[in-house]
């Protein structure tokens, strides 16, 4: 069975996430129906995307599939990592993408919704950033595109105490553009794309490249860079990061010692 479900509509492509018995976790198979439905529409030359969950889901999705993390001496969010993939595949796509959001959005989701070019939800959406649930070293790019969304402080209380943050405040900081009643979601959303399609295509596109580009322009030196690297293996080679993966699967709180 498709765990994504896609259409275009108005010449605006819709995705859709829909495994509810897996919550939409971002399994490396829906990040592929994801990225297969992303390269159908840009060689369909689809202008703008949206990108939402099955109707009537709590959860809009539960971020990365836990089960698929590896359990010890390997780098979960590698360059590689399917979640990484997509977000790429988000940031490059030539044309807006605009999230629709309804119900809670948790850790690699939360920064599948930062990627995303605009975000529209309703008071039911949540968005919660969880790696220290999981002992997790979040990676360098993840981070900026928090660090590019939002103030600082509000990014660190996020990754801190990945404890959600609800839609009005969510709102009132930046990470929805339009708060919404349920019933106005998809409405909202088309029209926005068609206000943008509207507009001169090409400058979109052009611009839309100058933002990601510029969003990355923080210069790091090579040293800083392998101090980083070095920190995050000390984390994912830790007992820690194992035992949060196992307390998971066990489905039980973890027991962190700090080692």
């Amino acid at each position: 069975m498709a765990l994504v479900q896609k259409e275009v509509r108005d010449n605006v492509g819709i995705i859709t996430l829909d495994n509810p018995k897996k919550l939409n976790a971002l399994s490396r198979e829906m990040v592929d129906d994801i990225i297969s439905a992303f390269d159908d529409f840009e060689a369909q030359r689809i202008p703008v995307i949206i990108l939402k969950a099955s109707e009537g889901m709590k959860v809009w999705s539960a971020g990365h599939d836990v089960k698929e993390l590896p359990r010890k001496m390997r780098d979960p969010l590698s360059y590689y990592d399917s979640l990484e993939r997509l977000l790429r595949t988000v940031e490059k796509y030539f044309g807006p993408v605009i999230a629709v959001v309804h119900g809670s959005v948790w850790g690699g989701a939360c920064d599948l919704t930062m990627t995303c070019d605009m975000v529209v939800a309703d008071d039911t959406a949540s968005f919660a950033m969880t790696p220290v649930k999981m002992g997790v070293p979040y990676n360098l790019t993840g981070i900026l595109h928090f660090m590019n969304r939002l103030p600082i402080n509000i990014a660190k209380e996020m990754f801190f105490t990945a404890s959600p943050l609800p839609a009005k405040k969510a709102a009132e900081i930046g990470i929805i553009n339009h708060l919404v009643p349920e019933e106005d979601l998809l409405k909202v959303a088309m029209d926005i794309a068609k206000t943008v399609m509207s507009r001169s295509q090409l400058s979109v596109e052009v611009i839309k490249e100058q933002f990601r580009i510029l969003s990355k322009a923080f210069p790091i030196n090579p040293a800083d860079f392998e101090r980083v690297q070095g920190l995050r293996r000390k984390v994912y080679d830790s007992h820690d990061y194992e035992e949060a993966i196992t307390a998971f699967l066990e489905k039980r709180p973890p027991c962190f010692n700090g080692k």
